[in-house]
């Protein structure tokens, strides 16, 4: 060995007591632990689907879908429900003369209502409004409970930029700075223009809310006999525990412009205190579907007598400059809630094409069976053959090999 091989060697010399020095010492693995759960080797059992295991299973979900369905129809109509459209009152009615329209209501009772008339008309009320008075007939004694609605038809609640125009803060009680409402999701209704002042309460739902002011029905035999409604109880608790009286002072903000009843300032009507008011709780809960209906009244005691009565609505909300309509709606509720028989239908319907559908699959079976696999066929693992396969002489080709 020449000289200059000599520091080469030693090189390698010292690399490979190195990787010597290296595999003395234990190595990390990945590798997941030998366990039945970790390596995927826990007992499992899948079904094997025969007509003797299906055919049944059809036909015994039809039997139980069906019945439940039909409960749930008669369950739905057994609501008591009464729905009037006053969309175009305002600019249709006759002033200080009833008119029919019949037309426009929908009507739910036992009771026969075919000799039931409806009418409405409209007179002028304070600060120019118009108030629209509605008649109608009860034919049979109606709750308790007795719940009235605002339905609006065409009203997108569930449009993104909508339903987050809001600052939950604000609405906990919190006085946020108007530095920071310029910036919040409450955009484009954040602050005033004029006076720089935040909007309280701020965005497109507060602003956008629901103010025809509705009136208690009347018995028009009877005009000193009113059916008393509250609007105590109709917001869900949650929101109760959500929306708090504000810390802010009357002169830091100003109402929604389409807050009209304040006549654009806090500081002559005093700020209103929205824990109390269920009336924004329930409207700020968006609907989630263009056609909703929102509970603005109800009655959990008193039964609603038969007899002609007269609801007053002081008609202020638009709905025709997008195409929208508005009605009002009594109603009553069974153990399943109110008026929607969608589920029932969906059950029949369901039941009954499970049974017919087990029907012909069975007419099928009988007449042209199909002859079943050897499910034993069905193995990954080669060490594992069943013995049927050399005693049969079948060709092993037709079943995987292990890998």
């Amino acid at each position: 060995m020449s000289q200059a091989d000599g520091p080469r060697a030693e090189s390698i010399d010292e690399q490979e007591r190195a990787h010597a020095a290296d595999g003395d010492k234990k190595s990390k693995s990945r590798r997941p632990a030998n366990t039945a759960f970790r390596q995927q080797r826990l007992k499992a059992w899948q079904p094997i689907l025969t007509p003797k295991s299906v055919l049944p299973l059809f036909f015994i979900v039809g039997v139980l879908f069906a019945p439940i369905g039909g409960v749930l129809i008669w369950a739905s109509s057994q609501v008591q429900e009464l729905v009037i459209d006053y969309t175009d009152c305002k600019t249709s009615a006759p002033e200080n003369t009833r008119a029919d329209i019949s037309d426009r209501v929908s009507a739910t009772f036992k009771a026969s209502t075919a000799d039931s008339k409806y009418y409405w008309q409209r007179s002028n009320g304070t600060d120019n409004t118009t108030v629209c008075s509605l008649y109608f007939n009860i034919p049979e004694s109606m709750g308790p409970p007795v719940f009235m609605y605002y339905r609006l038809t065409n009203f997108y609640q569930n449009h993104r930029r909508y339903v987050q125009s809001l600052d939950l803060d604000q609405l906990k009680g919190t006085a946020v700075p108007n530095s920071t409402i310029s910036g919040s999701t409450c955009d484009p209704l954040t602050t005033d223009s004029v006076t720089g002042k935040a909007y309280y309460p701020c965005g497109l739902i507060a602003n956008s809310m629901f103010n025809d002011s509705i009136g208690n029905p009347v018995l028009t035999a009877d005009k000193s006999t009113n059916y008393t409604m509250t609007k105590t109880g109709i917001a869900w608790n949650s929101d109760k525990s959500l929306i708090k009286q504000t810390q802010y002072k009357p002169w830091e903000v100003v109402p929604p412009p389409n807050w009209k009843d304040y006549n654009g300032s806090y500081e002559k009507t005093g700020i209103p205190n929205l824990h109390e008011n269920e009336d924004f709780m329930v409207w700020m809960r968006t609907a989630g579907l263009p056609s909703f209906s929102k509970l603005s009244r109800r009655n959990d005691d008193d039964a609603m007598q038969p007899g002609d009565y007269r609801l007053d609505i002081v008609d202020q909300f638009p709905v025709t400059e997008y195409d929208g309509t508005k009605s009002i709606l009594l109603s009553t509720r069974t153990v399943i809630g109110g008026k929607n028989p969608f589920m029932g239908i969906a059950y029949v319907v369901v039941g009954g094409v499970c049974v017919l559908l087990g029907a012909l699959f069975t007419v099928a079976y009988l007449i042209r069976p199909r002859k079943l696999g050897d499910h034993t066929y069905l193995t990954w693992d080669a060490t594992n053959q069943p013995t049927t396969a050399v005693a049969s002489g079948r060709d092993d080709r037709i079943r995987p090999s292990a890998p």
